[in-house]
């Protein structure tokens, strides 16, 4: 249980001051964000909870052929300008990507893994 409690209060920890930072330096806020610091949490709470390598080594493989398809969430807002929807559009559309995403790393982690 304590266990449990140390992971939810460092990863809340840390998108909590992610986004309090974002208002103030934005720049800094999304470096902080693009760091594949839930990756690292992750794979170190998951190995020290299950000490399964085998099964931390797919997890990893997971995240990397992962981390590139979920980039796809930002291509809308990267188009922003030439596409006629507003934040929640744009938003709409990148949550459509990122489930072809989700589909393409099933497929992909098939022959991967």
């Amino acid at each position: 249980m304590y266990w449990a409690a140390a992971k939810l209060l460092i990863s809340a920890g840390i998108i909590t001051f992610a986004s309090w930072l974002s208002n103030k330096k934005p720049e800094l806020a999304g470096f902080i964000i693009a760091l594949p610091l839930t990756s690292l949490l992750a794979l170190a709470f998951s190995y020290a909870q299950h000490q399964d390598a085998e099964s931390s080594v797919r997890f990893a493989k997971s995240i990397l052929v992962a981390v590139p398809l979920s980039l796809t969430f930002f291509i809308p807002f990267l188009l922003a300008q030439k596409l006629p929807v507003g934040f929640w559009g744009l938003y709409a559309l990148g949550i459509a990507l990122l489930v072809i995403g989700y589909f393409t790393h099933v497929f992909l982690m098939k022959h991967i893994a």
